[in-house]
């Protein structure tokens, strides 16, 4: 158990490293505390955002697809390459979203027109209503979500995420992917 964690601020984690620390007291079980976290909150905070892009008529992929689009600036538009490398998603879930989001009329295809043999996915005017729509609810809920911790806490926490996210990546082979 980490120190100063009182019995109130337990969770069940602590009871697993607790269990691992009893049966291997030759293991240090602690990293189980930082990664089995991780893991729960991140299973956890998808499960909570699935509900609020559900309300929107979303899947988190097509989100996914929407929220690179709309960052990317005017003209919103990437080639299904382009959005593969910045997505949760492989070039073959791409090219399944980009077909049923074309059905809904949230994105269109276009070519270059200096290159014919490029193709664009560029948002509609209802794909951009959709994903503003959505992404106000998507970080209020998120923020909502970080509630208890403050500006400072925040600001901390995403420090150590990102040094632990570089530590993780040294271990990569290559890049995790997952899709919806």
């Amino acid at each position: 158990m980490e120190a100063n964690v009182s019995q109130d601020e337990r969770d069940e984690v602590d009871d697993i490293v607790a269990q691992w620390t009893r049966e291997r007291p030759d293991l240090d079980a602690a990293a189980i505390g930082v990664f089995g976290r991780i893991t729960r909150l991140n299973a956890a905070q998808r499960a909570v955002l699935r509900q609020v892009h559900e309300r929107h008529g979303l899947t988190l992929a097509s989100f996914d697809v929407l929220a690179n689009l709309r960052r990317s600036g005017a003209p919103h538009r990437k080639t299904a390459g382009e959005l593969a490398e910045s997505s949760l998603l492989t070039s073959g879930g791409i090219t399944f979203r980009l077909d049923k989001m074309e059905a809904d009329g949230l994105i269109r295809r276009t070519r270059s027109k200096e290159d014919r043999r490029v193709v664009y996915a560029e948002l509609t005017e209802l794909g951009l209503g959709k994903i503003d729509a959505v992404f106000a609810d998507h970080l209020a809920t998120e923020q909502a979500m970080l509630g208890l911790l403050d500006a400072h806490e925040q600001a901390m926490l995403a420090s150590l995420l990102r040094r632990l996210s570089a530590s993780v990546a040294s271990f990569q082979a290559e890049p995790l992917v997952e899709s919806d």
